[in-house]
């Protein structure tokens, strides 16, 4: 068993990605080959990235208790989501500097992307793959994207009725089952070298 976090990317009052986020985790949680943790953004409160150097340098000596933290619980994943909000045809500025303030934590992992924004966030899961590559990450090939035919009714229904998101879930499915192969194959390579 793999474990997996969903990272959430948002840390808005106002954001969407609370509805995503408890459709995945129901759907996830009922899967017998990962664990599914949820880690929010807004419990980590970083400092804007300032490091003097890069953390794929310093590994993992941070300057703030803060950001060992962050390290520390990105570090107990086989793999990740990301859940991705799209601002201005990219993703957001909150989980930039998430990324930005760790390297080593995230070497040799898988990540999947599920997006929600005009184009499903098409844009900035593309550049997220992109980044994933520098930070020595398997980017995964299917992605959920959630466009304004599901997101508009989303945002409509409160509390949430995850039912909204059924159109999406061979979508999810073929995203979970391609994240727990590489997870599996990966964290086998990982202990090899280890």
């Amino acid at each position: 068993m793999v474990h997996i976090q969903l990272i959430i990317g948002s840390t808005r009052d106002t954001r969407f990605a609370d509805k995503p986020a408890a459709w995945l985790l129901e759907r996830l949680s009922a899967r017998e080959d990962l664990t599914i943790e949820k880690v929010d953004l807004r419990d980590y409160p970083l400092p804007f990235y300032n490091s003097p150097r890069s953390p794929a340098f310093t590994q993992r000596e941070y300057p703030t208790e803060a950001l060992a933290a962050w390290g520390r619980k990105v570090d107990e994943a086989d793999g990740y989501i990301f859940l991705v909000a799209e601002y201005n045809h990219a993703y957001t500025a909150a989980l930039k500097n998430a990324l930005d303030s760790i390297y080593p934590e995230l070497n040799r992992k898988p990540v999947a992307f599920v997006g929600y924004g005009g184009v499903g966030a098409a844009r900035a899961v593309e550049q997220l793959r992109l980044v994933a590559v520098e930070f020595e990450m398997a980017p995964l090939r299917h992605a959920v994207h959630i466009l304004p035919d599901v997101f508009g009714p989303a945002l409509q229904s409160n509390p949430i009725d995850i039912a909204v998101f059924a159109p999406l879930e061979p979508r999810l499915e073929k995203l979970a089952t391609d994240l727990v192969w590489w997870a599996q194959a990966l964290k086998a390579g990982r202990t090899a070298t280890a």
